[in-house]
């Protein structure tokens, strides 16, 4: 029941508290869910699999966790470690062996934080920034031999909508509102 001071928004309700209450879902909801789910699933084995033969072709290999904090430093530039693991959603003492473990390879530096000496920045390096850019490129020219017999209408629409589940779901993760695009990060 929609009472004064809360506000419909498409089929959702939201309340002054701040909570989103989206209505039953119906049998065919459910249908949909299914295949979206099961095709989430097969894609994550997919993805899961093609990662663990790379990284068993290249023992150097980061693995994906620590990847990731390379991804946000390239992607958002220096930062403190306690802000880079809020980002990940990720304990600061979870986040320090992984950033060691980039450190070593020489895919991040630590300097001082200008704005506080005692503190200290985390920022990717050049050598870091290539091997980002070297993934990135070598996963875009995967998914564009996928997608090359697709219309392009049929991409641009799947790149529309992936976009848009990818951030509807990051928002049903973080709470009403937050969840307006994905980060660039998260893009990567």
């Amino acid at each position: 029941m929609l009472v004064p001071g809360n506000l419909l928004l498409g089929t959702r309700i939201v309340y002054r508290t701040g909570e989103v209450v989206a209505p039953m879902p119906t049998e065919r909801d459910i249908a949909v869910a299914d295949r979206v789910g099961t095709a989430l699933i097969q894609l994550i084995r997919l993805i899961e699999r093609k990662k663990a033969q790379r990284a068993a072709d290249h023992p150097d290999a980061v693995e994906r966790a620590t990847y990731h904090l390379l991804v946000h430093l390239v992607s958002g530039g220096p930062r403190r470690a306690v802000v880079l693991a809020e980002e990940v959603h990720s304990d600061p003492s979870t986040i320090s062996r992984q950033i060691a473990q980039l450190v070593k390879l020489g895919y991040v530096e630590r300097t001082a934080d200008p704005d506080d000496g005692r503190a200290t920045l985390l920022a990717a390096t050049g050598e870091g920034r290539r091997v980002f850019e070297e993934n990135r490129r070598r996963r875009n020219e995967h998914v564009a031999g996928v997608l090359a017999g697709w219309p392009e209408p049929d991409r641009e629409a799947l790149a529309e909508l992936l976009t848009r589940f990818a951030a509807e779901f990051l928002g049903d993760q973080t709470g009403p509102g937050t969840a307006d695009a994905p980060s660039p990060a998260a893009r990567s």
